[in-house]
């Protein structure tokens, strides 16, 4: 969609569009500005927690309504998602106990809501919310940074129980200080194994957030050329040049979308499944 306007400074305007609305802890005001530990990105949160509650809506009215006869369009959505992740988890993590299945549909569902908000036009919702007064809103929530962290650290607590759970805090403890060379170097090993560890949530947080904030670089770029509208003959055909490659864009980011989503649910299963797997079992 295109720009309310036609931005004086193209600059500022993709900044803007960049910008979260940002709520300082300390002083309890909102404040574009605001930086530090204790900035909260309020509209990342927001948007999180109300696809999060759409999606609990949505699966708490299909098993409502789920019943011996024909089923409901929406029940049998449901059951081929919920069929399709256990036959996921069953492949890649069989001795999974009964969490894992409901964790790897609610994650991949989740990060898919949030990433379908990048093919909302990216001037419809902050034009909507400047009429209320709020000058800065992003409606992506896995452009942000912090969300993508915050859903792989509670992914890398998971390893961290799973690992405790399956192998016991001394079988544990003894593959990290033994495993790959041997209880001789278990410096080396342990070393190895944080870097190991750390590097699980780091590349699930930046792969989705690099993803799909490329792509809401790209729609408001695309959107700086509908604005060229308002320019004249040459700015209309640079529009018609926008709109095309907006429709061309919002298509094939429609692949990614849910690609991102499998993916992140997908090495959440393996990473659970690989700290439920003794490295001893393998010799």
């Amino acid at each position: 969609m295109a720009a309310a306007e036609a931005p004086e400074d193209s600059g500022s305007y993709v900044l803007h569009h960049l910008t979260n609305l940002k709520l300082d802890l300390r002083t309890m005001t909102v404040d574009p500005q605001a930086h530090g530990f204790w900035v909260l990105n309020l509209d990342s949160v927001i948007f999180s927690l109300v696809l999060g509650s759409l999606f609990l809506f949505v699966l708490l009215k299909a098993a409502r309504s789920a019943t011996s006869g024909k089923p409901s369009g929406l029940v049998n959505f449901v059951e081929i998602t919920l069929e399709f992740w256990e036959n996921q988890v069953k492949e890649v993590f069989p001795q999974a106990n009964p969490l894992v299945v409901p964790l790897a549909l609610t994650i991949f569902v989740w990060v898919l809501l949030m990433n379908l908000m990048d093919v909302v036009p990216v001037d419809l919702l902050p034009f909507l919310a400047g009429q209320a007064g709020v000058d800065h809103l992003r409606i992506v929530p896995s452009t942000d940074v912090n969300i993508t962290f915050g859903l792989s650290l509670s992914v890398f607590l998971l390893i961290i129980g799973y690992n405790l759970v399956f192998k016991g805090p001394i079988g544990f403890l003894k593959e990290v200080l033994s495993h790959p060379f041997g209880p001789w170097l278990a410096p080396v090993n342990l070393v190895l194994r944080i870097v190991e560890e750390i590097a699980r949530p780091v590349s699930l947080a930046l792969r989705l957030f690099g993803n799909l904030f490329a792509g809401e670089l790209i729609f408001v770029l695309i959107a700086l050329l509908l604005a060229q509208a308002r320019t004249g003959i040459g700015g209309i055909g640079l529009a018609g040049l926008g709109f095309v490659a907006h429709l061309a864009w919002a298509f094939f980011h429609l692949l990614v979308i849910p690609l991102q989503a499998f993916v992140f649910a997908v090495l959440t299963v393996v990473y659970l499944s690989t700290a439920a797997h003794s490295h001893s079992e393998d010799h």
